[in-house]
């Protein structure tokens, strides 16, 4: 399997998780749901991006599934970011925002690759 067909499959599991079980998906990224019960919603919303993303890329060939992964390399970096500055400023744990972090960045460091191969 291509890099970024593994990718994509990735997006499409965690996207389905956050999605069907927002509860589940937030405790395996070391969130705790019980402390903030609007939390599922954004998780839905989180997942339905990520299962659309994974899906259309599949899907794309050619040009279209290049810039497809440019688009996963920019959301990814929105979200590293936001597991720094959310780590930094106490919103969520240190061993999350490192989780949080290290999972888009993984993300980003295979989108570029495979943009650059």
């Amino acid at each position: 399997m291509d890099p970024i067909t593994g990718l994509a499959l990735g997006r499409i599991v965690v996207g389905a998780v956050s999605f069907v079980s927002p509860g589940l998906a937030a405790r395996l990224f070391l969130l705790n749901p019980t402390a903030n019960p609007q939390l599922g919603y954004m998780s839905r919303l989180f997942g339905s991006r990520e299962v659309v993303l994974g899906g259309l890329t599949l899907a794309a060939t050619g040009s279209a599934r290049r810039q497809l992964v440019q688009v996963g390399v920019a959301v990814d970096s929105a979200d590293a970011l936001t597991g720094v500055v959310s780590a930094a400023s106490g919103k969520v744990s240190k061993p999350a925002g490192l989780l949080l972090t290290a999972v888009a960045a993984a993300a980003i460091a295979t989108g570029v690759k495979e943009l650059q191969g």
